[in-house]
């Protein structure tokens, strides 16, 4: 088995991640065939196989079997002309698939790791606890020496919705159960059966699905059917004074729009993980805004030690002619 790692988004001291991407996942910027934490994780479940990173290995693009990505340059993917299978190392295969070069014949699979699912469950979680107990407003309190307790908001009460629901929305949505909010709804292409959740689907639904969303928590993947999804003609059907949470992709959202929802007051505060544009310009209004709260990015980051378990397992099924879980629809985006 030969395994090509290509990622060209490492982090490094005083450098944001490129414009446009997510933070990268499981790469250290120092040099050297030790520096690799991927190669050191997937040896330990295919300690057979030769593992070569793309930039920096000397081998024959004919020779890979397998690609482990996190936003590969465009064009680069095709160069490889036997491959049997593509990992992406993130949930998000937007990047991906914007390249127009992209091998559509090799199938794609896309992250879904343990560690990953909890790092989105405690970053939602935190967010929708923020604003059901109204720490946004505590906090401006502080900010004016005001001394000024109110009633706790019933968590039974409160009618929760949560735009996608895959493996994140369903692990979102399980946590917030089992603390008992107990009004929360999800939204999806198709119907989902989920226990203490009602399900919405489809377009037609979306209107009464935001109707009941005193808290949006945005879990989309980015397609051609969810970008600017959140907008004015969808903000205006949310309760006035919602809250919402973005933890999915910032091409969902309209940013004008959403701006002037939150001037308005329709929408009473904000937490954004994602922006249109990463990282977000200093010169943005959303740092301004004192209802809006934000974070880089990093709402649930890929390890490869946790990961590294979920990819073997993909290539396993691959090699031994089986189709893994997880495999990506193209036409539909994820």
């Amino acid at each position: 088995m030969k395994i090509v790692y290509i990622n060209t988004d490492p982090p490094s001291p005083g450098r944001a991640p490129s414009p446009g991407r997510a933070p990268s996942p499981g790469r250290t910027p120092s040099p050297g065939r030790a520096s690799c934490p991927w190669r050191d994780a997937i040896s330990q479940h295919l300690p057979e196989a030769s593992f070569w990173i793309w930039d920096e290995d000397d081998f024959d693009p004919a020779d890979v079997d397998y690609a482990l990505v996190w936003n590969p340059p465009p064009g680069v993917l095709a160069r490889f002309r036997h491959l049997k299978g593509i990992v992406n190392l993130g949930a998000g295969v937007d990047a991906l698939l914007r390249d127009t070069t992209f091998p559509g014949t090799v199938a794609l699979v896309r992250l879904v790791d343990p560690l990953l699912t909890r790092g989105m469950v405690e970053y939602a979680v935190h967010w929708v606890l923020h604003f059901h107990r109204d720490f946004h407003t505590y906090a401006r309190h502080q900010r004016d020496h005001l001394w000024n307790p109110h009633p706790n908001a019933d968590t039974a009460q409160r009618k929760i919705g949560i735009l996608g629901m895959g493996a994140l929305g369903q692990g979102v949505a399980n946590a917030l159960t089992s603390l008992g909010f107990a009004s929360i709804a999800g939204w999806s292409r198709r119907a989902k059966n989920i226990a203490g959740v009602q399900s919405f689907c489809g377009d037609d639904s979306l209107e009464d699905f935001l109707n009941h969303s005193e808290i949006l928590l945005c879990l989309l993947p980015l397609t051609d059917t969810t970008q600017g999804l959140i907008n004015a003609q969808t903000l205006k059907h949310l309760p006035a004074g919602a809250f919402f949470i973005n933890a999915g992709r910032g091409a969902l959202v309209v940013d004008a729009d959403l701006q002037a929802a939150l001037a308005s007051g329709h929408i009473q505060g904000a937490a954004l993980d994602v922006v249109n544009e990463e990282p977000l310009s200093p010169n943005s209004a959303y740092w301004d805004l004192q209802n809006v709260f934000i974070t880089p990015h990093i709402a649930s980051l890929t390890s490869p030690l946790s990961a590294s378990a979920a990819v073997a397992t993909a290539l396993h099924a691959w090699e031994n002619g089986a189709i893994p879980d997880h495999i990506v629809d193209l036409n539909a985006g994820y």
